[in-house]
């Protein structure tokens, strides 16, 4: 009986790990989707401190920064905070930058249209 006893106990403990665990991970993607929301709606200036636009959103593990009539894609690990900015860590290849935001532009805009009758008018 009391090896029985044992075992339960050292099930009991990998059951509470594994809920632990668990907290444990929701906890950690909670502060990731904090630091993620922080980083929009807010100016981003490239290393020598020359505005570069606006971050706009994020798409997975991509900053959209709006950039005067075009938005440009920079990965997140070449993002630094910088007070009230954020901050472009090494040069911008704005080819590859553009490429990136204009995907997310085609993905994330849609086109209005309507039509105005002359019976209306």
């Amino acid at each position: 009986m009391h090896i029985l006893s044992y075992i339960v106990f050292l099930i009991s403990k990998n059951i509470i790990f594994i809920f632990s665990r668990s907290k444990q991970k929701r906890e950690e993607d909670e502060k990731k989707e904090e630091y993620k929301n922080n980083l929009i709606c807010r100016f981003v200036v490239d290393g020598l401190g020359k505005k570069v636009g606006e971050s706009v959103a994020i798409n997975e593990d991509i900053l959209i920064i709006k950039s005067k009539d075009k938005y440009l894609g920079v990965p997140l690990k070449h993002i630094q905070e910088k007070g009230k900015t954020l901050l472009v860590k090494g040069l911008i290849d704005n080819s590859n930058a553009t490429l990136m935001g204009e995907k997310w532009r085609e993905e994330n805009f849609k086109e209005i249209s309507y039509h105005i009758d002359n019976e209306e008018k």
